[in-house]
C-alpha cells in the first residue's frame, strides 16, 4: 500500500507531538530527579519541591500528558477524516 502525502503529513504531525511529549516526560522523570537536592530548597505546601515532584507532581504531569495526547489525536483524526465511528 502506497502512502499518500496526506498520510505522511498526518504521521509527521503525530511524531512531532509524540517527540515533544516524550521530551516533557523525560524532563519530569529524570531531570527532576537529578536536581532533587537543589529543588528541595523550595517549599510547596510545607513539602520540599523535590519530594513533592517525585511523590505527586510527576503523576499529575503524566496524566496531563496522556490527556493532551488523546485530545490532540482526536482533533487530528477528525481533521484527516480517520476518526473512529460509533458502534451501533
Amino acid at each position: 500500500m502506497e502512502l499518500t502525502a496526506k498520510h505522511h503529513e498526518y504521521w509527521h504531525k503525530n511524531l512531532i507531538v509524540t517527540a515533544i511529549l516524550l521530551f516533557i516526560w523525560f524532563l519530569v522523570t529524570f531531570v527532576e530527579g537529578w536536581f532533587a537536592r537543589e529543588l528541595n530548597t523550595i517549599s510547596i505546601l510545607g513539602f520540599p519541591l523535590g519530594f513533592y515532584m517525585s511523590a505527586q507532581g510527576s503523576l499529575i504531569v503524566y496524566v496531563a500528558l496522556i490527556w493532551y495526547y488523546q485530545h490532540f489525536m482526536n482533533k487530528l483524526d477528525i481533521e484527516y477524516g480517520v476518526e473512529e465511528g460509533e458502534d451501533e
